[in-house]
């Protein structure tokens, strides 16, 4: 789960929990002017990152998160799902595959480019319901989820870490 080399890379990241950790790191490399210096890489992408959390108190790093999205607004966005506080449209519980579809559009056109990476990580229970949002999500656009997928792994785009 390394991020690529090129700084105009796009970066999808979606995690709950402690699978948080390593989206920490790729995001202080992207936006911490220390690691930026020390790694010589001035990321020019996108990132977006989706973040899981039972409670606002619960969500990890967050004041760090909101500090990057207000210092580097056309870089970096930050979307969150709290459960037990969130509703979703369907009146459940908010997780981030909610929110994955609900920005559906935005994310498949920042997928179509060849220089988007995602990145999953956390508990294994929640593969099922972003495969799930990105099957509908895909689906709207006409597009098989199911070959999309095998597709962007073989490219080295899909980036999965889950316990």
């Amino acid at each position: 789960m390394l991020l690529p080399e090129e700084e105009d890379s796009n970066i999808i990241m979606l995690a709950t929990g402690t699978g948080i950790a390593p989206m920490r790191a790729y995001l202080r490399r992207m936006f911490d002017p220390t690691e930026r210096k020390k790694n010589n890489w001035n990321f020019k992408g996108k990132a977006w990152l989706f973040m899981g959390a039972p409670k606002t108190a619960n969500l990890l790093y967050d004041a760090d998160f909101e500090s990057y999205k207000k210092q580097f607004p056309d870089n970096f966005r930050y979307t969150k799902a709290i459960s037990r506080e969130e509703k979703n449209p369907k009146g459940g519980r908010m997780y981030i595959q909610d929110r994955v579809l609900e920005y559906a559009d935005e994310l498949f056109k920042m997928i179509e480019d060849p220089k988007t990476h995602i990145y999953l990580c956390g508990l294994k229970g929640m593969e099922p319901g972003i495969d799930e949002a990105m099957n509908a999500a895909a689906a709207a656009k006409g597009i098989q989820w199911s070959e999309l997928r095998p597709q962007l792994k073989k490219a080295d785009r899909w980036h999965v870490e889950t316990y």
